[in-house]
């Protein structure tokens, strides 16, 4: 018996947690303890159930085993590996991704970021970029980037308003880092965005010629 399941999510601008991904990461449930087998079995009950909250169910159900699968890959990774995993457990490069990531607007300066772990700016920065492949403040700028490109896709805030929750003290300042980053700015971006899923078909016209 095949369970296949789908989870699908943002790849660009970016996404360091995929990027990070193998293409094809085999894990045995027999390595995951019995609860992995007992939960594709409810799983496979949910997916043919009309129950009120099986949709619901299942979304989170599909979340437990995509972040089991990467907690196991990270335990099995090697020591001396590199990349955005491997930094996570790094005792001070995963303390400043939290950070960045929890507080993507703060006023982060690199010697601020270093002050935070107890290092020098030098060594830490040296670390960061040996790790996660980019120094800090540019990991920092695709990230805020990545925040902002969701926001104006899916809300109705100004260009001002994601310019300010993204770190950024001015909308002329974000919008210059935005064109840079993608070659357009974010107002020409959040039409083109619109303007797609406008044309893209609804879910039951996606169904009905998945059937013909």
């Amino acid at each position: 018996t095949i369970v296949c399941g789908f989870l699908s999510c943002d790849l660009r601008p970016f996404n360091p947690l995929v990027a990070a991904l193998p293409r094809l990461l085999h894990l045995r449930a027999a390595d995951g303890g019995r609860w992995i087998a007992q939960f594709l079995q409810q799983a496979v009950v949910e997916s043919h159930s009309n129950r009120p909250g099986s949709e619901a169910m299942l979304a989170r159900m599909s979340e437990m085993l995509f972040v089991d699968a990467v907690r196991r890959h990270v335990e099995a990774l090697p020591p001396e590996g590199t990349g955005w995993l491997a930094g996570l457990r790094d005792p001070a490069v995963g303390r400043v991704l939290a950070l960045l990531h929890t507080k993507p607007a703060a006023d982060w300066t690199a010697d601020g970021l270093a002050s935070a772990v107890n290092m020098s700016r030098s060594a830490f920065a040296e670390r960061f970029t040996q790790l996660i492949g980019a120094p800090p403040m540019r990991y920092l700028t695709n990230w805020r980037m990545q925040l902002a490109a969701s926001k104006l896709r899916d809300t109705r805030q100004s260009i001002a308003q994601i310019a300010f929750g993204v770190g950024y003290e001015s909308e002329a300042a974000f919008n210059r880092a935005f064109k840079r980053e993608y070659g357009l700015p974010p107002a020409r971006y959040r039409r083109e965005k619109a303007g797609q899923r406008a044309e893209a078909p609804s879910s039951g016209e996606r169904v009905s010629e998945n059937r013909r």
